[in-house]
C-alpha cells in the first residue's frame, strides 16, 4: 500500500513508518509531501495518510499518531505499547518528560533531520534505532513480568 504524511519527518513521521512496516504492512511505500499538499495527493494516489492534521491516523484523543496506528490495527505487543509511550512523550513537547528515555529519542530525531534532510533516507538511517528501541522494549518487558 502507499502512505502518505508530511515531508521533513521527525519522531512520529519516522516511528509511524518503522511500525507500518514492521507490524503493518511489510511492502509500504511512503509519500512525503507538504502539508497543504496531502489531502491532493491522497485524493490522486489513494494512499493512506497519517500524521498530518484531521486524518484518522493522526493526534487523536491525546494520542500521538503511532497510538493511533497501534490501536487502528490493533497491535497488542507488551513491547510496542512501552515504544508508544516514548514516542509519545518525544513527539508531544509538553510531554517530553514524562518518559525518561523521551529526550534521547526526541534529540536523535533532531539530529537525523539536520544531518539527512532527505525523508527516505531519513527513514532508512532512522529504523535500525527503533529496531534497536524495540528491541530493549522487549527486553525491558520481559525483566518486568
Amino acid at each position: 500500500m502507499l502512505w502518505v504524511t508530511r515531508s521533513h519527518v521527525h519522531v512520529d513521521r519516522v516511528a509511524c513508518p518503522w511500525l507500518i512496516k514492521r507490524f503493518v504492512d511489510s511492502d509500504a511505500k511512503f509519500l512525503f509531501v507538504p502539508k497543504n499538499q496531502i489531502d491532493h495527493v491522497a485524493a490522486e494516489t489513494g494512499a493512506i495518510p497519517f500524521d498530518t492534521p484531521g486524518v484518522e491516523l493522526g493526534h487523536y484523543n491525546d494520542k500521538c499518531s503511532f497510538e493511533t496506528i497501534i490501536e487502528k490495527y490493533e497491535l497488542t505487543d507488551p513491547a510496542l505499547q512501552r515504544l508508544a509511550k516514548i514516542v509519545h512523550a518525544a513527539d508531544i513537547a509538553s510531554e517530553l518528560n514524562t518518559d525518561e528515555l523521551a529526550p534521547g529519542l526526541e534529540a536523535i530525531a533532531t539530529g537525523f533531520g539536520i544531518l539527512l534532510p532527505d525523508d527516505h533516507a531519513n527513514l532508512h538511517a532512522q529504523f535500525v534505532v527503533y529496531d534497536a528501541l524495540y528491541a530493549w522494549c522487549r527486553l525491558h518487558v520481559e525483566r518486568s513480568q
